[in-house]
């Protein structure tokens, strides 16, 4: 556990708080970008094509499946079989097509929902890190991302670490040296090694 500059009790209860909460905002966070690659695929500028490509693969796929099986089987499908196969294989393409508009929608409203949760749990991060970590950190400035890091003995991810003190540089509290880093459209198990090159040029001066 990591010594803060004034070692309360208290001070530690917050910070173990902060620790389950991160999981909690961690796992939200790759729910949300989870989300919104699948809303990139499916229903992004090329999405025609992408589902036109999804339902040639099916065509052969269930081909494939059929003459295995009738291999296996000893047996011989008559044309009209496939014919009823394929028919209704691409019956049910054309219905989710026509629904793609209400499928978007039904996938918009849970990036939202996501997204949602996400934002709640860093708001409660916020919270727990003004009373256990921020103040340690003003203490120290000015430090960089990289030495909070090791600070705090790598429990917390930088990723993590990154997001929470944008929140006091929006703030006013705290003055970022370098350009803004975004971890917030990389995949959560890339945040971190993307982050690493730029965590020791990223300087953190406190304006309190």
């Amino acid at each position: 556990m990591p010594i803060f500059s004034n070692n309360s009790e208290q001070r530690t209860e917050f910070y173990k708080e902060l620790q389950r909460r991160e999981q909690q905002w961690w796992q939200a966070r790759q729910r949300f970008i989870m989300l919104r690659e699948r809303q990139i695929f499916w229903f992004g500028d090329n999405s025609l094509i992408m589902w036109l490509l999804w339902q040639l693969v099916s065509y052969v796929v269930v081909a494939t499946v059929l003459m295995l099986l009738s291999k296996v089987l000893h047996m011989t499908l008559p044309l009209w079989q496939y014919m009823v196969v394929f028919g209704i294989q691409t019956l049910i393409f054309v219905t989710m097509f026509a629904c793609k508009d209400r499928l978007a929608n039904h996938l918009q409203s849970n990036i939202d929902k996501a997204d949602l949760v996400r934002e709640q749990a860093l708001n409660e991060m916020v919270i727990l890190a003004s009373d256990s970590i921020f103040p340690d950190i003003h203490a120290h400035a000015p430090i960089s991302l990289q030495h909070i890091h090791e600070r705090y003995e790598a429990q917390l991810r930088l990723g993590s670490l990154q997001c929470l003190l944008q929140k006091e540089v929006e703030a006013g509290r705290l003055l970022l040296s370098q350009n803004e880093i975004s971890a917030r459209v990389l995949p959560p198990e890339l945040a971190d090694d993307e982050l690493t090159p730029y965590a020791g040029k990223m300087i953190y001066k406190s304006m309190i």
